[in-house]
């Protein structure tokens, strides 16, 4: 059986079928620019769901936000594990961005034993207190989105930008509504759809828009 065994060349032949089906589908459809078009698709690549040509929204001039705070070499927190493994290390290497996932942390586990909270809320709070730019990733923890929003409505967190895309049926789209209302820089997937590895390609797709990258 012949089948096509190149990496690259498996990315590039999925990315045109997307593009073929987005045509044939949605002839009309016209993305807001390159490179919210860059992100929906690998959304869509990672997902194989064209619901993210409507869902996926973007916030504030988030992109510009997140540019801001690529120059700027600040820190990306995660809420899962999955979402962290499924972002380009390397390419935040090169970059010089930092990456953390308190999830496992003993003092955030101390933190949400103490205070009845989940874990992934214990993590906002230790990534509140670290310094220089934020850029927060949640693709699994509703909670997280709204603790978070909390903490900035009591100036007591700032965020350069959030990509939120928790995926599920408790709090989930509540989460994700509060935060494309908020006035906070975001990536959004409004409803109940997303993931941590739609969080990651997210990030992926931004990362490999940068000079130099790939």
């Amino acid at each position: 059986m012949a089948y096509n065994k190149n990496p690259m060349g498996i990315e590039e032949e999925s990315f045109r079928i997307i593009q073929q089906i987005i045509e044939e589908t949605r002839p009309d459809y016209t993305f807001n620019s390159k490179a919210e078009e860059m992100i929906v698709k690998r959304a869509i690549h990672t997902s194989a769901d064209f619901d993210y040509l409507d869902n996926l929204q973007f916030t504030h001039d988030v992109l510009s936000h997140i540019q801001t705070f690529m120059e700027q070499k600040g820190t990306i927190f995660t809420d899962t594990t999955m979402a962290l493994s499924g972002i380009n290390k390397r390419a935040l290497d090169k970059l010089g961005i930092g990456y953390e996932c308190y999830i496992r942390d003993p003092e955030v586990i101390n933190i949400a034993k103490e205070k009845g909270i989940t874990r992934s809320m214990a993590g906002i709070e230790v990534a509140s207190r670290k310094e220089g730019a934020k850029l927060f990733v949640i693709g699994n923890a509703p909670t997280a989105i709204f603790k978070l929003l909390e903490m900035t409505e009591e100036h007591k967190l700032h965020a350069s930008a959030v990509i939120g895309v928790p995926v599920g049926f408790v709090g989930a789209a509540e989460s994700k509504e509060a935060l494309y209302t908020s006035d906070i820089p975001a990536i959004v997937a409004r409803g109940r759809k997303g993931g941590s590895n739609v969080a990651a390609a997210i990030v992926n797709a931004i990362l490999y828009q940068m000079p130099g990258v790939r």
